[in-house]
């Protein structure tokens, strides 16, 4: 049985999955960089931050994006 991973979303590129997005960088580094701008460079926040993001489903994350990213 093959197994599917649930955030396939976040190694796709930004430009790939959001129309309004021209980076060429991928969706989970698009938001490792969005928690450590928004949380003054903290690692360990960036790291929680990112393992909650990990549980979401592509649609909740793709939501996520669209609501804090898109500019």
């Amino acid at each position: 049985m093959a197994v599917v991973e649930k955030t396939a979303l976040l190694d796709e590129k930004m430009s790939e999955v959001f129309d309004w997005s021209d980076s060429k960088q991928p969706v989970r580094d698009a938001l490792w960089n969005h928690f450590m701008e928004s949380n003054g460079h903290n690692t360990d926040e960036t790291e929680a931050s990112m393992k909650e993001i990990d549980a979401k489903s592509d649609d909740e994350v793709r939501s996520y994006v669209e609501d804090n990213l898109k500019k």
